[in-house]
């Protein structure tokens, strides 16, 4: 079978399935795994000097774990290679967990803080709903990136091997890569890396967004996404923002500070509620539906 065929059965299983709780209760999630790994990495070789020279060292170990792994899996046969593919694409608990913060948001305004401190990092103790409704909609936007579009993505470029050394790039940039006195030097291979596989899919994403909801607007998707911090995670954001006719990012609150981060798409409404998030939600499946389709599209060229 063609890449194209198998992440199109997988994209389905993930879709219809989702994540398992009696299997994951039960068994460590891959994903898991993953961490571990990357968490025993830092532990291991992220002190003393030349903390940049073992990060890269480390994060080419990974690159070769991944590929070797895939590899092996790839050898059981399509079957095995479908499920793996499947059990690493995040589609359905992502609209899951999106759902959960809209749901909680309509219940109470604590119970919409409580569900959307699961899926991002900045402080939820103080959100009024807009900015609940608005943290839930970013995280879903860069998530579908990274969740389901870059690991599709990079198993049709690559087959699961592909798909397998993405996330574990992609989980060790969430781990080490980030910008502090501890992680700045060792994590620095890492997210360099993981700007590389992101860099189309992110973009790929942004389209997938924009066209369903007929947004046309290419320069202003691009003029937002060059403010965020990130250089691809700004794609989707602004994309979704457009699609949805909404203002998103703007000023929010990391370990009780103030960070004071640009609008992307300043003129658009920024009382979120509820429905807005539903809305973000049917964005989800359209552009899921968009890659689907290009997916089919590989299956017969």
């Amino acid at each position: 079978m063609s890449h194209g065929a198998l992440i199109l059965c997988a994209l389905l299983i993930d879709a219809v399935m989702g994540e398992p709780k009696w299997l994951w209760t039960r068994l460590p999630h891959p994903a898991v795994l993953m961490g571990k790994l990357v968490g025993t990495l830092d532990t291991q070789f992220n002190q003393g000097g030349a903390r940049k020279f073992k990060g890269i060292l480390c994060t080419l170990l990974l690159v070769s774990v991944g590929g070797l792994a895939g590899l092996l899996l790839q050898a059981l046969g399509p079957i095995i290679e479908v499920l793996i593919a499947a059990i690493l694409l995040a589609q359905r608990s992502l609209v899951q967990h999106v759902a959960l913060v809209a749901n909680g948001l309509r219940m109470s305004l604590p119970e919409g803080r409580r569900m959307v401190a699961r899926i991002v990092s900045r402080d939820t103790t103080n959100m009024e709903a807009s900015q609940i409704a608005r943290a839930a909609i970013e995280s879903a936007a860069e998530n579908l990136s990274d969740g389901v579009i870059a690991p599709a993505f990079w198993f049709l470029i690559a087959g699961l091997p592909g798909l397998v050394i993405y996330k574990l790039v992609n989980t060790a940039d969430s781990m080490i890569g980030y910008r502090t006195p501890r992680h700045a030097d060792f994590g620095w291979a890492a997210a360099r890396l993981d700007d590389g596989l992101n860099l189309i899919p992110a973009r790929l994403t942004a389209v997938l967004i924009a066209l369903p909801a007929r947004c046309y607007d290419v320069t202003g998707i691009r003029s937002d996404a060059r403010l965020h911090r990130s250089p691809n995670a700004g794609w989707p954001e602004a994309a979704m923002s457009r699609a949805l006719g909404i203002a998103l990012s703007g000023p929010r609150a990391y370990d009780g500070q103030m960070r004071d981060f640009p609008w992307v798409n300043a003129d658009g409404r920024r009382a979120l509620t509820p429905l807005d998030i539903d809305a973000c939600i049917v964005m989800l499946w359209r552009a899921w539906a968009g890659f689907l389709g290009l997916c089919a599209i590989f299956v017969f060229i």
